[in-house]
């Protein structure tokens, strides 16, 4: 039987800033909420930011998978939100969505367009096997 897994988000970051590709962008997000996320660009951090902080690697990564997604789709950074803000809940938790709501997280992706270019290189085959194990290992 094949069994096809999908996620809602179309890239996800971990707490060492390792950003993976979760969702084809050419696919709409499924949020699981009453908004329609067509033409929103979903990237989820691992954490509970309600608990914890969001690690400096995951705000670098965050800000370096959104300055791509604004260079190779034409996402505005006066767009960028938190779920919370199209959405009945809390995530992505107070503490990264501080860093939404000071203008942080904006103004690092806009440096980062500023510095030049952007691009999130794919990692496949042996060499993301080892990447993969080595996270793993920790």
């Amino acid at each position: 039987m094949l069994r096809r897994i999908d996620i809602a988000y179309h890239l996800g970051i971990d707490r060492d800033g390792n950003i993976f590709e979760l969702r084809t962008p050419e696919f709409a997000g499924d949020t699981a909420t009453s908004y329609d996320p067509w033409g929103h660009f979903l990237v989820v951090c691992e954490g509970d930011f309600d608990q914890e902080a969001v690690t400096e690697d995951q705000l670098h990564a965050a800000a370096l998978a959104f300055a791509w997604a604004a260079k190779t789709f034409g996402v505005s950074t006066d767009t960028l939100a938190g779920h919370q803000d199209y959405a009945s809940t809390s995530c992505p938790g107070a503490n990264l969505q501080a860093h939404i709501v000071s203008g942080d997280l904006r103004r690092r992706v806009e440096d980062l367009i500023a510095a030049g270019k952007v691009e999130l290189q794919p990692l496949c085959g042996p060499d993301a096997a080892a990447v993969v194990a080595a996270i793993e290992a920790g």
